[in-house]
């Protein structure tokens, strides 16, 4: 059989002999995190090789053949962690497709079943225990022991975490809200309780209830801040948790988070709070957070991270002067009545998101979100919410006769 378009040595050939009389093919090995150009053909050629009767399976003695022969192309921990994989593969045998995920880093369901079962332990030290490692590998290794729970999963992140792309969602956010707030704060010369200005509301950006019919605000309203006291100590716990968040889960799954936060936020005060403005990145930062710390609570005695305790204390302080600073603005009698001031609810929204839909994307590092159901109950449960907030405010208002401020 040939999958990489060259004629395979003969099937009675051991399978080492027959690995290396082609060792050109298996050069792929050599960076498992980057696929070659035809990556099934080049895994099914050396798959073939240890599985002569075309099954899609081979025994996990032939597994072990393989990684013998090639180990020294891999990465040590890499190698590790397939060793455990058959040692422990009850069945016996390995299918060609968990095959193509280890080769390839690829989150997979089934590898994450097989590499688990049988209460397998890990022999090697930990990664924690290793020395000599240079400053960008300690803060790999730092932010592994920070999000993920178990050794394997830290041990597969190391070797496979190469900075490319770097987490620019985060500090892209994080850039472009300081920009927003230095703008506000030359244009209206106040650094500190920006919203008491009578132009604030004004800027295209903020959430109002007299301009919901401009649907970007629901978004927008994140890159405001009512003054540098809200803007620090949102961006502190959006670049201490998010960022090594997305190192880890990379930008697509924490986007999906911080947007869905900041979403809820703005709908949740469109339906409890219906007469306040909203500002302020809350609703996507409290989704993260929230859904870390939920992580690391269910998972208390496999993370490792230091001082965890004290850590999640102060994250727990942080998050509750922020809503603390947040519910006394609210009723603080307005600089400008009869216009409100912002909302907290935001707050509360982004809470939800990551509770639910947070705590399950976080939770599943190695594992596709297609395949977890749970994930699209979670999924379903907020699009269902979204649109009932969009008939709320579609015609709820009218309805309810309910008497908003002013247009800004």
């Amino acid at each position: 059989m040939s999958g990489g378009g060259r004629e395979l040595p003969p099937v009675n050939c051991s399978p080492a002999v027959a690995a290396n009389a082609e060792g050109d093919a298996i050069e792929v090995l050599e960076s498992a995190d980057i696929l070659p150009v035809a990556p099934e053909d080049q895994w099914k050629s050396l798959f073939d090789k240890y599985d002569p009767e075309s099954s899609g399976f081979i025994s996990t003695e032939r597994f072990r053949d393989l990684l013998a022969t090639h180990g020294s192309e891999l990465d040590p921990h890499k190698l590790e962690v397939l060793l455990a994989l058959a040692d422990n593969n009850a069945d016996g045998k390995i299918c060609y497709q968990d095959f193509v995920n280890l080769m390839s880093n690829k989150r997979s369901n089934s590898f994450r079943r097989a590499i688990l079962q049988g209460g397998r332990q890990l022999k090697g030290s930990a990664l924690r225990e290793e020395v000599g490692l240079g400053l960008s590998q300690r803060l790999v290794r730092h932010v592994a022991y920070e999000t993920l729970p178990r050794e394997v999963d830290r041990k597969w992140y190391f070797d496979s975490y190469t900075y490319c792309p770097p987490p620019w969602l985060i500090l892209f956010i994080t850039v472009a809200e300081v920009v927003v707030f230095m703008y506000y704060g030359f244009q209206l010369d106040r650094w500190v309780l920006q919203v008491s200005s009578p132009s604030y509301l004004k800027g295209p950006l903020p959430y109002h209830p007299q301009l919901r019919s401009q649907a970007w605000r629901y978004l927008s309203y994140a890159f405001m801040h009512t003054g540098i006291e809200h803007l620090s100590l949102n961006m502190a716990m959006q670049l201490l948790v998010g960022v090594p968040l997305e190192m880890v889960h990379g930008a697509l799954r924490i986007t999906l988070i911080y947007v869905c936060g900041v979403l809820a936020g703005s709908l949740a005060v469109s339906v409890t709070d219906m007469t306040a403005p909203v500002v302020g990145s809350s609703g996507g930062v409290y989704a993260l957070v929230s859904a870390h710390l939920a992580n690391v609570v269910m998972n208390w005695s496999g993370m490792k991270c230091q001082f965890k305790l004290f850590r999640m204390a102060m994250a727990l302080v942080c998050m509750s002067v922020e809503f603390g600073r947040a519910v006394w603005l609210r009723f603080y009698p307005q600089a400008f009545p009869p216009c409100p001031n912002p909302s907290f609810v935001a707050h509360l929204g982004g809470v939800a998101v990551g509770l639910t839909m947070g705590v399950v994307i976080l939770q599943n590092y190695e594992q596709r979100l297609q395949e977890q159901s749970l994930f699209w109950i979670f999924f379903c449960v907020y699009t269902l919410f979204v649109l009932c907030a969009v008939f709320w405010n579609v015609f709820a208002y009218s309805l309810l006769d309910v008497r908003l401020p002013p247009h800004p």
